[in-house]
């Protein structure tokens, strides 16, 4: 159980304290994962000892080995219990944000009255979520992580009519800082190196040098391709994300995953480079097209399968008012998805373990948007379809019962997304895609699959093919 210090100063610190009877905080913290691993191609079990999921102590261990107890009671005996401020987003609620690294597992929470921050630990390379309403108008906040004196805000033709002049006017705000902008076209069929250049370009032209930032104002595809150009500009520049969808705010501005796409492959050329910080202004949501919505309510649903049974037990009851724009619900969904990916990113930053299972649907996903064509299908409507496929053959492996995938199935309709692959995703054209995935090693498909009870999942190369070749005999026309 965790019980947090209520107060309306603003700001003011709150210690979450972590109650068990028998387990210390951080071993509680550890233990609540609840997944399972296996290793490229031994099936060797590759345990979360320095994971931390959302503090729910309740969630108690299903598969830490015996082995790695030995480890767990050195971290512990070496936790610092260092407290770093942490909270969340709007109308006065507070939260709690855990965040784990080899050094340290701690739980601490800061509430205002309009913001809430979710730390993610890197070490020196640490950075904050910032969650509010109306933060795009803060100055204060955006100003302390602009450590240069020019800034290119990169964004698209969509966004920049509703945004980007008060944008703008927060970064020029005192006037230390010359801006200059860069639009790129909208849409998945952009993320490319060719347009990428566009980026280059200009800050080449506006003599931007080292000590610049380059802040991402837009969706999934702006911060990917704005966090790519400020990784290799100059061998490396500062960068700001300011999600404005859904889905960039519930996954994909988190974790430094920055890259652009190639024709045969999603996401292929790319590099992992961390933000400065995160500034989530869940004002922007309202502008969002329906399916737009839907689509990043797929990685949200994720994070429930894998790792996360309350978030998905909530989503069941309380779909319809995400649909529905409920501010509370939305702040509960967005405050749960950052918890979730700060803890995962901060135990293994560049996706050699764990950080890999929240790719589950992305590999059967991935092969739809690439096979469709770039832009066809929405990322969140690809992973849909994908999820629903890995929670079938996780099914046909024994792995899972009949009532998950039922649940799994009914939730993302619920959703409004969709169960199934388009008709023209054949069965041959869905192996030699994913044989590319980046997943593969030394030539072994390695997938996520559920595994156990509801919050529980395995990534592995040891499975049974012929349940990979039932379910794509069962989703593919041919």
């Amino acid at each position: 159980m965790v019980s947090l210090c209520r107060t309306r100063q603003a700001p003011s610190t709150a210690v979450a304290t972590t109650q068990s009877n028998s387990v210390p905080p951080c071993c509680v913290q550890l233990l609540s994962l609840g997944m399972q691993i296996n290793s490229a191609c031994s099936g060797a079990p590759v345990t979360a000892k320095n994971v931390s999921a959302p503090v729910r102590p309740s969630v108690l261990p299903r598969c830490l080995a015996a082995s790695d107890a030995h480890a767990v009671s050195r971290l512990c005996s070496s936790n610092k219990q260092q407290q770093q401020p942490c909270s969340l987003r709007h109308r006065r609620t507070a939260c709690v944000c855990s965040a784990a690294s080899a050094r340290a597992v701690h739980s601490v929470a800061i509430q205002t009255e309009t913001l809430q921050t979710v730390n993610v630990s890197l070490g020196n390379r640490s950075y904050p979520i910032y969650i509010g309403r109306g933060l795009l108008n803060r100055s204060d906040l955006l100003q302390q992580h602009i450590l240069g004196k020019k800034v290119l805000v990169v964004t698209n033709e969509t966004v920049a009519p509703l945004y980007l002049e008060r944008c703008l006017q927060t970064i020029k705000a005192g006037g230390k800082h010359d801006v200059e902008v860069v639009s790129l076209p909208d849409g998945e069929q952009y993320k490319s190196l060719e347009v990428l250049q566009q980026v280059w370009d200009k800050a080449l032209q506006s003599r931007l040098d080292r000590n610049s930032t380059f802040i991402a104002l837009g969706g999934g595809v702006i911060g990917d391709m704005c966090g790519f150009a400020a990784a290799a500009y100059q061998r490396g520049v500062h960068f700001i994300q300011v999600p404005t969808t859904v889905m960039a705010t519930v996954d994909s501005s988190v974790g430094g995953k920055t890259g652009v796409n190639h024709p045969l492959g999603k996401n292929m050329i790319g590099a992992f480079y961390q933000p400065q910080c995160v500034l989530i202004d869940t004002d922007t949501l309202n502008t969002l097209p329906d399916r737009e919505l839907a689509s990043g309510i797929s990685e949200i649903i994720k994070y429930g399968l894998i790792r996360d049974a309350p978030l998905f037990q909530w989503l069941e009851q309380n779909m319809d008012r995400l649909l529905q724009r409920d501010a509370e619900a939305w702040m509960y969904a967005i405050q749960q998805s950052c918890l979730n990916k700060a803890a995962v990113v901060a135990a293994d930053e560049r996706e050699g373990g764990v950080r890999a299972t929240l790719n589950l649907g992305h590999t059967f996903g991935h092969a739809i948007e690439t096979g469709q064509g770039y832009g066809v299908w929405l990322h969140g409507e690809a992973v849909a379809a994908g999820t629903v496929m890995a929670a079938d053959m996780s099914h046909r492996l024994g792995w899972i019962d009949q009532e998950l995938l039922d649940r799994t199935r009914h939730l993302l309709e619920r959703a409004k997304l969709p169960i199934a692959p388009p008709q023209g995703m054949t069965k041959q054209k869905f192996k030699d895609l994913m044989a590319v995935d980046k997943k593969v090693l030394d030539g072994a498909l390695r997938l996520i699959l559920l595994r156990g009870p509801l919050g529980n999942c395995t990534f592995t190369a040891n499975f049974d093919t012929d349940a990979l070749e039932a379910t794509l005999d069962f989703f593919c026309t041919s």
